[in-house]
C-alpha cells in the first residue's frame, strides 16, 4: 500500500516539470523512480515519464522510455503524439501514430485531435480524409464532439471547405470549440460575413461566447473595416462583464488599431488591469500601423520600465518605428536588447533591423546584420535592396538583386523587390538597365507592372531628360495613372522646365488630390521661373480661395534619444543663441571657401520654405548647426526632413562637410544624401 502511494506521489510529481518547463527537475524525479522501483516500471509511471519528456521536447528520452514499457497503451502513445504536436514535430507525430496502429491499439478521443492538428499543419488533406473515414467514422468516434471539432478544423485549414461545411451541418452536437473553429476559419478564409452570421447564430442558440469567440469576431470586423460593428461588440462585452478578460481587451486594442481609431485603442489599453506581453505588443502594433512611431517608442520604454521582457514581435515593432523616425540611436539600443533577449537571429527581427539601418542611412550596419543572419527570406533581401535604393547605390542594388535571383539563393523577386530596383535605377539615372528590368517583368518574373513600377519608370525617364517619352508611357498605361505617376511627371517637368507638360500633369493631380498644396506650389514656381508671373499669381490666388495652405517644412535630429524639431527661421529652441552663433560662424567660413547663397531657388523649388524666407535660415541648416554643437566630434550628424532638401541647402551642406570635417547624412522625403569632404553620395542627381 505504501509503495502504491509512493508511486502515485512520484507520478503526480512528474507533472510539475511540465508546468514549470524544468527538465532538470523532471530528470531528478526520474532518477528517484529508478532508485525506488524495480524494472520494468509500472505502466502508469511510464505514461507520466513519456508525457513529461515529450511535452518538454525531449523526444529521444520519451521514445526510449516508451521502448522500455512492456504494456504500451493508447495513453502511452497519445502522450508521445501529443508532445510531438505541442512542439511542432508533426511528421514525428504521424510516424508514432502509424507505429501505434501497427500494434493494433485503437486511438481514443484524445489521439484524434492531435493527429488532425498534425495533418492540418502539414497540409495533408487526403491523409486527413483517410484517417477520418477509416478510423474515426468506423470506430463511431466521429460523434464525439471533440473529435468532430478537430476533424472540422482540419478540413477547414487544408482547404476542403465543402467537406468542412458538410461536416459542420451534420454534427449532432456542437460545443463552443466547434463554433469558435467555424468562426475563426471563416475569418481566415476571408468570409467575414459568414463569421459574423455564425456568431449571431451562436447567441440565438443561447450559446455563451468566450474570449476566443470575441477575438475572432473582432478580426472579422477589422478585416471588413467595420468600426461600428466592432463597437457594438465592445458594448456587448461591457454589458456581459467580459471587459476584465485581458485577451478580449487585447483583441479590442488590436481591432481599434487596425480600424484607425487609435484613441479608443489607447483607452482600452489604459484600462487593462494586468497587462500581459500581448497587451503591450497590441498597443505597439496599433501605434506603428497608425504612423504614431514616436508614441510607439514611448510605449516600448514604458513596457521596459515595468519589467516586461521584450519578445521578437515587440522588438520588430519598435525597430519599425525607429526606421520611420530615422531614430538610429534608439534603434541601436533596441538592437542591443534583441541580442540580450536572444531574438536577434529571429528572421523577422533580423529583417526589420536590416530595414531600420537602411532607412536610417547606416548601410554598413544593414550589411553587417544581413551578413550575420543564419537564414534570410524575401523580406530580408528586399530590406537591403531598399537600403541601397534609398542611398541611390544602383550598382550594389543590382548586384544584390542578381545574387538573390541568379545565385544559389534562387529567390523569386516580388512586386516590392522590383519597385526598389526600379527606384534605385531612377535615383542613379540608369535608364537602359531600368527599362530592361521593367520590360522583362512579366516574362522573367510573372509580375504585372503596377502603379508604383510605372511611377518609378516615369521618374527614371523624366529625371534623365526624356520627359516626352515619360508622358507617352503614361498614355499607354493599361491601368489608370495614379497620384505618384503624375507626381513623377510633374517633378520631371519642374526639373527640365517643361511648362506645357507640367500644366497637364498638375491639372491631373488637382483632380486626383485637390488638397495637396505641393502640386499648386510646384506649378506656380515653374510658371514664375519661366517668366509667366500672371499665371503663377493666379495659381497662388486659387490656392488661397480654395483654402489650401502650403506644407510647412520641418527638419529633425535625434540626440540622446530625444528628437529636436526645427522650422525655418526657428528661434524657440533652448539652445537658440548657440545655434545662431554657430550659423554665423559657418556663414563666415563658407564665404571664405567660395559659397554663394542661391536666393533665386525660392522661386521654383518645390519643397523649399516660403519664398520670403531667407535661404540661410532653412530648417535643415538650423538642425545642422544644432547637431554641430550637440554631438561630439567624429559622430556623424543625421538629419531628417519631411520635404525635399532644397538646392541651396544641398550646396551649403557640401561646404560645411568639408569645413568641419564631419560626415552629414540628410534623409529627405525622396532619398538619402550622404555628405563627406565636400561631396554628396547623390552626385548632384536628385
Amino acid at each position: 500500500m505504501v509503495v502504491v502511494q509512493h508511486s502515485n506521489f512520484l507520478g503526480s510529481l512528474l507533472e510539475s516539470p511540465v508546468a514549470s518547463h524544468c527538465s532538470l527537475f523532471g530528470r531528478a524525479v526520474h532518477a528517484q523512480i529508478l532508485k525506488t522501483h524495480h524494472t520494468p516500471l509500472p505502466s502508469f509511471l511510464c505514461n507520466h515519464l513519456v508525457n513529461m519528456y515529450s511535452k518538454l521536447d525531449h523526444l529521444t528520452y520519451a521514445q526510449h522510455v516508451l521502448s522500455l514499457t512492456n504494456t504500451r497503451t493508447v495513453v502511452t502513445w497519445t502522450s508521445l503524439i501529443s508532445g510531438c504536436v505541442r512542439n511542432a514535430h508533426f511528421v514525428s507525430a504521424l510516424h508514432h501514430f502509424s507505429n501505434m496502429r501497427r500494434e493494433c491499439i485503437r486511438p481514443n478521443d484524445f489521439t484524434f485531435p492531435c493527429v488532425f492538428k498534425a495533418l492540418s499543419s502539414l497540409q495533408m488533406p487526403i491523409t486527413g480524409k483517410q484517417v477520418h473515414a477509416a478510423l474515426a467514422l468506423k470506430g463511431g468516434m466521429i460523434y464525439d464532439v471533440f473529435v468532430g471539432c478537430s476533424a472540422f478544423d482540419m478540413y477547414s485549414k487544408t482547404g476542403l471547405l465543402i467537406d468542412a461545411r458538410k461536416m459542420f451541418d451534420e454534427m449532432p452536437d456542437r460545443n463552443l470549440a466547434t463554433w469558435n473553429a467555424y468562426i475563426s476559419n471563416a475569418v481566415l478564409d476571408g468570409k467575414s460575413l459568414d463569421a459574423i452570421g455564425a456568431f449571431k447564430e451562436l447567441l440565438c442558440l443561447n450559446g455563451e461566447p468566450n474570449s476566443i469567440t470575441f477575438c475572432a469576431f473582432l478580426n472579422a470586423c477589422s478585416d471588413m473595416s467595420s468600426l461600428e460593428l466592432g463597437r457594438q461588440l465592445h458594448a456587448f462585452v461591457i454589458r456581459g462583464g467580459y471587459r476584465e478578460d485581458v485577451s478580449v481587451s487585447n483583441g479590442l486594442v488590436d481591432f481599434y488599431g487596425k480600424c484607425g481609431d487609435i484613441i479608443s485603442a489607447e483607452i482600452v489599453f489604459s484600462r487593462i488591469g494586468w497587462k500581459n506581453v500581448v497587451s503591450w505588443c497590441s498597443m505597439l502594433a496599433a501605434l506603428v500601423k497608425n504612423h504614431e512611431e514616436e508614441r510607439a517608442c514611448m510605449v516600448f520604454m514604458r513596457a521596459r520600465e515595468e519589467g516586461v521582457e521584450p519578445t521578437d514581435f515587440m522588438i520588430s515593432s519598435v525597430i519599425s518605428a525607429c526606421a520611420e523616425l530615422g531614430g538610429l540611436e534608439l534603434g541601436r539600443t533596441v538592437h542591443a536588447l534583441s541580442v540580450k533577449a536572444c531574438v536577434e537571429e529571429n528572421i523577422f527581427v533580423g529583417s526589420t533591423l536590416v530595414d531600420m539601418y537602411g532607412k536610417c542611412g547606416s548601410i554598413e550596419n544593414a550589411e553587417q546584420v544581413f551578413g550575420e543572419m543564419p537564414t534570410r527570406n524575401l523580406v530580408t533581401w528586399n530590406a537591403l535592396i531598399g537600403g541601397y535604393a534609398h542611398q541611390g547605390d544602383v550598382d550594389m542594388a543590382l548586384h544584390l538583386f542578381e545574387e538573390m535571383t541568379l545565385g544559389n539563393c534562387g529567390i523569386t523577386p516580388s512586386y516590392v523587390t522590383l519597385v526598389s530596383i526600379l527606384s534605385a535605377c531612377s535615383r542613379a539615372g540608369a535608364v537602359d538597365r531600368g527599362m530592361q528590368i521593367f520590360e522583362s517583368m512579366r516574362v522573367n518574373y510573372g509580375i504585372e507592372p503596377g502603379s508604383e513600377h510605372y511611377a518609378c519608370v516615369v521618374d527614371l525617364l523624366g529625371r534623365s531628360g526624356f520627359v516626352e517619352r515619360a508622358y507617352e508611357l503614361i498614355k499607354r498605361m493599361p491601368i489608370h495613372a495614379t497620384i505618384s505617376v503624375w507626381g513623377a511627371l510633374l517633378g520631371a517637368c519642374r526639373m527640365h522646365g517643361k511648362t506645357k507638360l507640367g500644366k497637364i500633369a498638375a491639372e491631373k493631380l488637382f483632380e486626383l488630390d485637390p488638397d495637396d498644396s505641393g502640386n499648386y506650389v510646384i506649378l506656380s514656381n515653374m510658371l514664375a521661373f519661366a517668366g509667366r508671373w500672371e499665371d503663377a499669381t493666379l495659381i497662388k490666388k486659387e490656392m488661397k480661395e480654395i483654402g489650401i495652405e502650403k506644407n510647412v517644412g520641418y527638419s529633425w535630429i535625434a540626440v540622446k534619444n530625444r528628437v529636436h524639431v526645427f522650422q525655418a527661421k526657428d528661434n524657440f529652441h533652448e539652445k537658440n543663441s548657440e545655434i545662431h552663433a554657430m550659423l554665423d560662424k559657418l556663414k563666415e567660413e563658407m564665404k571664405k571657401a567660395g559659397y554663394v547663397p542661391d536666393t533665386n531657388l525660392s522661386l521654383f523649388d518645390l519643397e523649399e520654405e516660403e519664398k520670403a524666407s531667407e535661404v540661410w535660415y532653412h530648417s535643415e541648416k538650423i538642425a545642422l548647426a544644432f547637431g554641430l554643437i550637440a554631438l561630439p566630434l567624429g559622430v556623424p550628424i543625421r538629419i531628417t526632413k519631411n520635404l525635399r532638401i532644397c538646392a541651396d541647402c544641398h550646396s551649403a551642406i557640401k561646404f560645411v562637410s568639408r569645413i568641419v570635417g564631419r560626415e552629414i547624412i540628410v534623409r529627405d522625403n525622396n532619398r538619402f544624401h550622404r555628405f563627406k569632404d565636400g561631396w554628396c553620395s547623390c552626385k548632384n542627381y536628385w
